[in-house]
């Protein structure tokens, strides 16, 4: 077995297991605070042809909002700019029924957008970064197969050699996603509760060409500047849209549905029955390349404290808070873990250098109080918002696929709006907020005035998830009392009018 074990030096090491964009983020952050970082991924370069293409089959497209764009301008303002230049800003949803007929749905009174990204695309962008940096290591097709927090080793097989490799650390970060590694090897250190659940639906992508404009040149076949939804009440399509003019389609469906779908005469069946007019724009054929070629996929919940490990281990992103995509919130929470993490590190004074060796000795190395702090600290906060936002997720799912459909919801969404619109002070923009959530996690911690869910969770980082969980309940049980007393006053109206018809009738006998 190889040994990456270093003689003393001053400057500390953090090993990151997961090179996706989590893993990357945390990288620079920790490599601008001069630490070393050396990250170990158990897969191919991305940046290889081959690795790029293999992900195309099973990522879904990213929805980034003003919290991963405040993470990431947390760490790194120029390369968050430079990121910002590869997406296509979405200003709301495109509800499409099933006669194709069109509603749009603005996410935001003041033009605030989401904005669509290819998953694979930031990932090498941040990759790049990464590998720019002189005290970054980057090292592919490493599988950890063991951690030994206490002696801070890492066992590792290098995918090429076949031979086993030991890495020591100072700390090590858990970013390797939903079926974490370093999650499992962290159970077996501390009492974790951990609840994980596989929702009854599964995904699968699709992808919906470019078509011509009149110069003969690609153009879009759909407005890109918007989400579309296909909701159709148990199961929904939607399409986001890529810089080459194309969009990459997610069908969302119960497993059962799925099942169902056999032949090419199957699919083509329940496409002109429930999706015709997008059937349309993906071509039938392209359609059945698709659904051969790439995956089901399942959609899965990860709850479970704590996540971190004395000073030690911590886990972040998909590794410690998996959860379904209808938020749009995955990459996102996953970046702002680390923007919030940086932010307790600041807060604890934690530093990249160390007074002494490690001796191996769990019994006698001593613990960095202050990392400790740091990292238990986020281990308490983050929990309450991660839970938060898993549960909102699955809760838009119903929204998405069905109740944006319902007259009950617009109405409820108009009333939501109209409230904003009276008690809001004025609109709070990213750029509003300065410096200001590099140096505390969420300085905005009691919000005032109307605020709708989708707003603060989607554009007000300052804002943490759990607060505006709790303040929208609040809001809620406001807005059903409205419209019970609207229902009685609709009641007490007709009875009145009716009273009067019928005094009326009377009188002319």
């Amino acid at each position: 077995m190889g040994d990456n074990i270093h003689p003393f030096n001053n400057t500390r090491k953090v090993v990151i297991v997961g090179a996706g964009p989590v893993g990357c983020l945390a990288a620079i952050a920790f490599a601008k605070m001069n630490w070393q970082v050396e990250i170990y991924e158990a897969r191919p370069d991305l940046r290889l042809s081959p690795s790029k293409a293999a992900a195309q089959q099973r990522s879904i497209n990213l929805a980034i909002s003003s919290r991963g764009i405040a993470a990431l301008r947390a760490v790194d303002a120029s390369a968050a700019d430079r990121f910002m230049q590869t997406v296509i800003p979405m200003r709301g949803r495109m509800i499409h029924d099933r006669h194709g007929n069109l509603q749009s749905q603005l996410y935001d009174r003041d033009g605030q957008c989401i904005n669509s990204i290819d998953r694979a695309l930031l990932n090498v962008e941040l990759l790049e970064e990464a590998s720019a940096l002189p005290n970054i290591r980057l090292t592919f097709k490493h599988k950890v197969l063991s951690a030994d927090f206490d002696q801070r080793v890492l066992s590792l097989r290098d995918g090429n050699s076949g031979t086993d490799v030991r890495v020591n650390f100072d700390l090590c970060i858990g970013a390797d996603g939903s079926y974490s590694i370093i999650r499992r090897q962290l159970m077996r250190v501390v009492r974790m509760n951990f609840q994980q659940e596989y929702i009854p639906h599964e995904y699968i992508e699709l992808k919906m060409p470019a078509g011509h404009d009149e110069h003969g040149n690609p153009a879009f076949l759909l407005d890109p500047n918007h989400l579309h939804i296909w909701p159709r009440h148990s199961f929904m399509l939607i399409a986001l849209p890529n810089k080459d003019k194309t969009f990459t389609c997610t069908l969302f469906a119960p497993t059962v549905e799925f099942d169902r779908l056999i032949t090419h005469e199957d699919v083509l069946l329940w496409f002109q029955n429930h999706f015709p007019d997008a059937l349309s724009l993906l071509g039938e054929d392209k359609l059945l390349k698709d659904f051969e070629k790439n995956p089901r996929s399942p959609l899965i919940t990860t709850k479970l404290t704590p996540y971190h490990y004395k000073d030690r281990c911590v886990i972040l992103g998909d590794a410690a808070h998996s959860m379904v995509p209808f938020y749009g919130q995955g990459l996102n929470c996953g970046l702002e873990d680390v923007r919030v993490l940086l932010t307790l590190l600041q807060e604890e004074c934690v530093v990249p250098s160390r007074t002494m060796p490690n001796s191996g000795d769990p019994e006698s190395d001593p613990i960095d109080q202050r990392l400790f702090k740091a990292l238990s600290r986020y281990s308490a906060s983050r929990h309450e918002d991660v839970v938060a936002i898993c549960e909102l997720a699955m809760d838009n799912y119903v929204e998405m696929r069905h109740s944006v459909t319902t007259p009950a919801y617009i109405m409820k969404k108009a009333l939501d709006h109209l409230l904003f619109s009276l008690t809001a002070r004025g609109p709070t923009f990213l750029s509003s907020l300065g410096d200001s959530l590099s140096h505390v996690a969420f300085p905005t911690a009691n919000p005032r005035g109307w605020l709708p869910l989708y707003t603060m969770v989607t554009f007000r980082p300052d804002i943490s998830y759990a607060t505006a969980k709790r303040k929208a309940a609040r809001q809620g049980a406001i807005l059903t009392t409205i419209a019970r007393l609207g229902t009685v006053g609709m009641w007490a109206t007709n009875f009145y009018l009716t009273w009067r018809a019928l005094r009326w009738l009377r009188s002319q006998r």
